[in-house]
């Protein structure tokens, strides 16, 4: 070897990246207005607050405050189920 190997990203560049192209390729991508965004998030936050209230309203149903934390860790842990299944299903799909 005639000199330290580098790795991707590493200091100093042997070869700089003409930035003006990136940045003249990443006009031409078609990026969402603000009111489309506004739309998404919008949204986002009502599908985020009937999730919410829908488990709010479980345990709100509940009978004792015993309970109320019995069906809260109920919820936390079919989430986590949901959440690692999704997860797999992700990575076999990367």
């Amino acid at each position: 070897m005639t000199g330290p190997t580098k790795r991707p990203g590493q200091w100093p560049a042997s070869e700089p990246v003409d930035l003006d192209a990136i940045a003249g390729a990443s006009a031409a991508v078609d990026t969402p207005g603000e009111d489309e965004l506004y739309v998404q998030r919008a949204a986002e936050r009502a599908l985020h607050e009937m999730v919410l209230g829908s488990i709010q309203h479980d345990l709100r149903q509940q009978p004792t405050p015993l309970s109320v934390l019995t069906a809260a860790c109920n919820w936390c842990t079919r989430i986590t189920a949901a959440a690692d299944e999704i997860a797999r299903e992700k990575r076999a799909a990367a």
